[in-house]
């Protein structure tokens, strides 16, 4: 397993589709990554730059490989991963205000 501080540029007309999925966990029970996925993203920050960040759990040679198949590309664009240590990218976003209130 690899943790990755994820950057990404949100599909604004898709926010609240994330938020109600996230808040149902409909991701929860994806193989694998979902549970991790879905725990990330409700603690997901906002950049000054308005890109949402947040730390994520990796579990394939390609980094998010599966996580992008199945839910980050639908609802996000420009996705950067960058390797840190386990909570290394929770703890330098940790500062940054919530991309969900109430998630």
């Amino acid at each position: 397993m690899a943790y990755y501080l994820v950057t990404a540029k949100p599909k604004k007309e898709l926010l609240g589709e994330l938020k109600d999925s996230l808040n149902k966990d409909l991701f929860y029970k994806l193989k694998t990554f979902g549970h991790a996925l879905t725990l990330s993203l409700k603690d997901a920050r906002v950049n000054e730059d308005g890109s949402a960040i947040w730390e994520e759990e990796g579990y394939c040679i390609t980094p998010l490989k599966e996580e992008r198949e199945n839910v980050l590309d639908r609802f996000f664009d420009d996705i950067k991963v960058l390797r840190v240590s386990k909570d290394e990218g929770w703890e330098k976003i940790k500062n940054l205000p919530k991309l969900f209130t109430n998630s």
